[in-house]
């Protein structure tokens, strides 16, 4: 399990990373609204999710919490291909694990490449293909 610090929601900026409702995502846009009177700045924070590219819009007020999730960046040498999973062993830990392989990358991840990995929340992704 990845870990995960606290941030002002206003501090968000396009371009962070943001956990809401359990999914990790980066945030494409926020709008801070100004203090009424008596009230608070208000925040329109519209993030996509990394894994499904899933559109997320949440309104909350600028002094609540948000987490952010802190990346873990790993290489992995692709050990065999089977469908769209590709079992790869980390080079710190030499520790061996199935990774969903990415549209994007499915001609790329080949046996005997080295990928850089990402471990945020309950996620692992196949985020590039090294040249080694």
């Amino acid at each position: 399990m990845g870990e995960v610090k606290l941030v002002e929601a206003t501090s968000l900026k396009s371009g962070r990373y943001v956990i809401f409702d359990g999914v990790a995502c980066i945030v494409k846009s926020i709008d801070i609204s100004r203090p009424g009177k008596h009230g608070h700045a208000k925040c329109r924070i519209e993030a996509v999710s990394i894994k499904d590219g899933k559109k997320i819009i949440k309104l909350m007020p600028g002094h609540d919490k948000a987490q952010s999730p802190i990346i873990e960046k790993k290489k992995a040498q692709v050990l065999s291909v089977v469908g769209d999973k590709a079992n790869v062993m980390d080079m710190e830990s030499f520790e061996t694990f199935d990774l969903e392989i990415p549209d994007t990358l499915k001609d790329k991840v080949l046996e005997g490449v080295v990928v850089v990995y990402w471990i945020l929340v309950d996620d692992m992704l196949i985020k590039e293909v090294r040249k080694e």
